[in-house]
């Protein structure tokens, strides 16, 4: 088997949604993520996969407005990720704070620093294959 078929059977979408905050103390399913990336085998984003094949790593962000943006998971320098909307053809980027010592299962909470430069916690909901 290849070794790009193997990588895929890494891959997996991890949906996220806005955890109780200020203002939602219920936390709100309407705001939220899909992230496509893969994952090693305690939960966390496999850095080497990514740089093998990073076109692969995507990110949906919804709203209940039904706007919703596409773009990829990124590394910066440093091995921070971020989220880079680029596929409309614009640079909008989004930190995820310390995903890359992050577990990705369900229950688990991340917090992701937001285009309005608020950094807001999000519940991973889901995690499975795409």
């Amino acid at each position: 088997m290849s070794s790009a078929i193997s990588d895929l059977a890494h891959l997996r979408r991890i949906r996220l949604e806005l955890a109780r905050e200020k203002g939602n103390p219920e936390g709100n399913s309407g705001y939220g993520y899909e992230v496509i990336a893969a994952l090693t085998p305690d939960g966390r984003i496999d850095a080497d996969l990514w740089k093998e094949q990073r076109d692969r790593f995507r990110v949906l962000r919804f709203r209940p407005d039904g706007d919703k943006d596409f773009g990829h998971l990124v590394r910066r320098p440093g091995g921070s990720w971020a989220f880079l909307y680029d596929i409309a053809g614009d640079s909008e980027l989004e930190a995820g704070h310390h995903f890359e010592d992050e577990r990705f299962v369900v229950g688990e909470y991340v917090a992701i620093r937001e285009g309005d430069r608020q950094t807001h916690t999000y519940r991973v909901v889901s995690v499975e294959r795409p």
